[in-house]
């Protein structure tokens, strides 16, 4: 009787083989004999199948022992689990010794030979028959192994894969799943190593894996062999790349975060692999130049389209690739669907915040957006998790497969390395439970049984409390949401939080705050940048030179880090409308930045002083203002964000709009090119008594409530001991508000309002849309309730 072939080849493989070679396996086939036409490369390489595991079983009699051993086993009994899985594995192993098996694996890998060259390396994984589906992703389940060469090596890491079916790690999760360790086989894959261990490789998911937005290819990096990034051991450098804009033609990375890379996993001489550490200076590059992200994301955006052809709907993906230092080329060399963030599409949101605050202990990534508190368990090895205990925070320099049963009874996690696909991170999210990644020294500065806040309710930065703090959770069905006629608008300066920020009921941003990402994510005065000779603090100087330090001139720093802050927020929302404010600190505001105190005048009431419009065409900030419109206009014409707009804050007169204007139109940023709208802020009386000649200038009006206020009632908002004047809801305010919307609209010019007023007053928000306001803008914690408030007050005009 003719042995039966236990060998499909790549190309002989689709999506729908899962029962045969399993869910690597299939998906591989796919790619490679369904999407090579459209450019996407794939190493070749061939699967044994799952009747090769089964009738190596069968022959060798294995099913009864293996019943024995696993159908009485209390997964609990971490002694015994250990115990009875290194007992299956070994019958699995010594199982697939056989002669046929071993003929087949010979005669492929010889066909490899023949293709790429004698004794070529392979990868050998295993991939399971229930693996890689949408709702269960068995990630690091079963056994794999790098740069193996030779027949007998082979042989061998088949043999192992096939036994790693009896992990400890694959026994529990099947249970925890309801997967029947019996209906679930196992299939190896065998393919072509692509030599990135002296390039760089890693993974990218066709979704924001922190809030599920789905614009967005997100793309991280390290150098050599992969594993590194799963295993969470280095700290990824970190690309965005916006679906919608690059469909359009627009190829720019939208925002790109460098990453430690300590260590690079390579070849071992005589096979395997090991890590060495990574220079100073190849740590201070990225991995991969900004061309080959986007080449890479248009791989991703190919595979994830003809996945979801085939679903019939969307199909986020999480996909492995690989860079091959011998002929330069970028290979995908696994994708599979992305099983966390995608099943968790909301019909409601909960929203989670910090009651008090204390001191910071450390930070990393935050991964997630929920705030959990509990006692600190620090973690040298697996040898101590014994001692763990459920409810504490397992602090740990990383985590791997065998630590989640550990994992699954935590609070929250901390561990010094890893990015956001690090291993941690995906359990975390399949857990629902925050995790900070990337917490450099977390281990000295957290010690066992102190009780410690882990938050990642405040945008990209995961923080640790010192101290358990009160928690505040707020939870609003999406079908409860009542949506008014009137736009509400969100204000935001983070981008950090407008992914998840973006996925509330909302119709744009009415208020970007680009003073945020100034302060936050650039640090420095523009115009230490532009006169770096001007700057006063030696200390100021060595920290800019620091932060400069990667990029072609000080200048272009601050264009591409703005340029990113901005884009995120644009991106977040698009096509929807984004108002980007441009600067408006107070001197004394700008003197704190990086250099700033050589640039700014000394003034005794800076709210009043040399701020907003004043400044632009201003000698003393001309040359910053520069920056800021060059930064603005890579967003709208490389990135292709034509949906942000451009606002003016504290303009005092018609003659000052008009010499801002003229100078934006200089920088390249001409009111009516390419559909650019440009808004003035209201907020000064001037604007309201003269609002026919603003709007002669202008596309619209956002009235600010606090400076509008404070100029109006003659009150310095900062000062406590008036501050009890301080209100909105006067009826010379309320006035205001109705002048400049009637003007406005007079004007046949958008009005809206972005002061925090209708959400600290509900009366305010009210009143606002009885007058018929276009759009009210409140911070995200606010918005539903406005929602509700604009509603009921529409209901009953």
């Amino acid at each position: 009787m003719a042995t039966k072939n236990y060998v499909l080849w790549f190309s002989d493989i689709r999506a729908g083989d899962v029962p045969r070679v399993g869910g690597k396996n299939a998906s591989l086939g796919e790619l490679y004999s369904t999407l090579s036409q459209q450019g996407v490369r794939v190493p070749n390489g061939f699967a044994l199948t799952a009747d090769a595991y089964r009738d190596a079983l069968t022959s060798a009699g294995a099913w009864e022992r293996l019943h024995q051993l696993l159908d009485t086993l209390d997964r609990h009994d971490v002694e015994a689990l250990a115990n009875v899985a290194a007992e299956a594995r070994e019958i699995v192993y010594q199982a697939t010794a056989t002669g046929p098996l071993r003929e087949q694996i010979d005669r492929a890998y010889q066909k490899l030979e023949a293709e790429y060259g004698a004794n070529v390396a392979v990868a050998v994984r295993s991939s399971a028959t229930a693996e890689d589906l949408p709702t269960a992703s068995f990630a690091g389940q079963h056994e794999s192994f790098l740069n193996v060469s030779g027949s007998d090596g082979l042989f061998e890491a088949c043999r192992r894969c096939f036994a790693s079916i009896f992990t400890d790690r694959a026994i529990s999760y099947r249970r925890d799943n309801g997967f029947d360790h019996f209906k679930v086989a196992l299939s190896v894959g065998v393919m072509k190593m692509v030599r990135s261990d002296r390039a760089a490789s890693g993974v990218m998911f066709t979704l924001d894996t922190e809030s599920g937005f789905l614009d967005v290819v997100f793309v991280t990096g390290v150098y050599g062999l992969g594993e590194n990034i799963v295993q969470g051991t280095v700290d990824p450098d970190e690309f965005y790349v916006h679906k919608p804009t690059f469909r359009t033609g627009h190829r720019t990375v939208l925002s790109r975060s460098l990453g430690r890379k300590q260590m690079r996993m390579i070849y071992a001489d005589g096979g395997g692999i090991r890590n060495v550490p990574v220079s100073e200076v190849e740590r201070e590059r990225y991995c991969v130049t900004d061309a080959e992200v986007l080449e890479l994301a248009d791989e991703a955006i190919k595979i994830e389209e003809h996945y979801s052809k085939n679903a019939g709907h969307p199909m986020p993906m999480d996909i492995e690739w690989a860079k091959d230092a011998d002929d330069g080329m970028l290979y995908i060399i696994q994708a599979r669907p992305e099983t966390v963030v995608s099943q968790r599409m909301p019909t409601g949101f909960e929203t989670y915040t910090l009651g008090a605050s204390s001191t910071v202990l450390v930070t990393g990534r935050a991964v997630g957006e929920k705030i959990a508190a509990g006692p600190v368990r620090v973690v040298a090895g697996a040898h101590h998790l014994a001692g763990f205990k459920p409810g504490e925070v397992l602090v740990a320099e990383s985590t791997t497969p065998d630590w989640e049963p550990v994992m699954k009874i935590a609070a929250g996690i901390v561990t010094e390395r890893g990015g956001r696909t690090c291993h941690a991170a995906i359990v975390a999210r399949e857990l629902g439970i925050p995790a900070v990644v990337g917490a450099q020294g977390a281990m000295n500065a957290l010690n066992t049984g102190a009780s410690v806040t882990v938050c990642c309710a405040e945008g990209e930065i995961g923080r640790v409390y010192e101290g358990a703090l009160p928690i505040k959770t707020t939870h609003v069905e999406l079908s409860e949401v009542k949506r008014p006629r009137t736009k509400i608008m969100l204000n935001l300066g983070n981008p950090e939080l407008a992914f998840k920020s973006a996925m509330l009921p909302n119709d744009g941003v009415g208020l970007a705050r680009m003073e945020f990402i100034i302060s936050e994510h650039i640090k420095v005065h523009p115009m230490a940048l532009v006169s770096p000779e001007k700057i006063v603090s030696a200390e100021a100087r060595l920290a800019i030179e620091r932060l400069v330090r990667n990029y072609a001139s000080p200048a272009d720093y601050f264009v591409e880090k703005l340029a990113e802050g901005v884009g995120m927020i644009g991106a977040a929302f698009y096509p929807k409308p984004v108002i980007v404010r441009l600067s408006d600190f107070k001197t004394n505001e700008y003197a704190r930045l990086l250099g700033g105190e050589g640039f700014e005048p000394k003034e005794e009431n800076p709210m009043l002083g040399f701020r907003g419009a004043a400044r632009y065409a201003h000698p003393a900030y001309a040359a910053g203002f520069a920056l800021e419109c060059a930064a603005l206009r890579r967003v709208r014409e490389d990135i292709g964000l034509t949906n942000v707009c451009v606002m003016v804050p504290f303009c005092r007169r018609v003659e000052e709009a008009q010499r801002v204007l003229d100078a934006m139109a200089g920088h390249g940023l001409k009111r009516g090119d390419n559909g650019l709208e440009v808004y003035v802020m209201c907020e000064i009386p001037n604007n309201v008594i003269q609002i026919d000649a603003f709007a002669k200038l202008f596309d619209g009006f956002s009235i600010g409530s606090n400076d509008l206020t404070q100029l109006t009632l003659g009150v310095d908002r900062d000062s406590e001991i008036v501050a009890f004047d301080f209100d909105e809801r006067d009826p010379g305010m309320l006035e205001m508000f109705r002048l400049a919307i009637v003007g406005a609209k007079r004007n046949g010019r958008h009005v809206g309002i972005c002061g925090e007023a209708p959400a600290n007053y509900p009366e305010i928000a009210s009143y606002l849309a009885q007058l018929g306001i276009d759009s009210i803008s409140v911070n995200p914690s606010s918005i539903l309730r406005t929602m509700q408030v604009v509603s009921d007050a529409e209901s009953r005009l």
